[in-house]
């Protein structure tokens, strides 16, 4: 009974490291991007629909995260008027959602080790 306590406590600190790791590498691309003036606000918005692009991509087979999550970032970049070309916003965004669910899915595996599920 415990096991699922440890497991409810430790999804929902990945959720919140999957966000956290999103919105501090869309602050390093607006901060790369010369972003000075209402950095965190931006930050805020970027990150949020970029996690909410990859919420919803995960729930399609997995794949639609790298397919939504970097779109939605490409989207709020455009709207923000970021000094960035397209290509690189899409692919900034792709670099971002990879990174984020490469460390998640390490903690995730960190979990299943924990509780004897590999």
């Amino acid at each position: 009974m415990a096991y699922r306590l440890v497991v409810l406590v430790f999804a929902i600190l990945l959720v919140v490291a999957l966000f956290g790791l999103i919105w501090w590498l869309c602050r390093l691309f607006l901060s790369h991007h010369g972003e000075v003036k209402n950095l965190n606000e931006k930050t805020q918005v970027l990150a949020t629909w970029t996690f909410a692009g990859v919420a919803v991509g995960l729930v399609f087979v997995v794949l639609g995260a790298f397919v939504l999550g970097p779109w939605a970032f490409y989207r709020t970049v455009a709207s923000h008027d970021v000094a960035v070309d397209d290509a690189a916003a899409v692919l900034w965004g792709f670099g971002i959602v990879l990174a984020s669910l490469v460390i998640s899915a390490g903690g995730l595996l960190i979990l299943f080790n924990a509780v004897g599920a590999l």
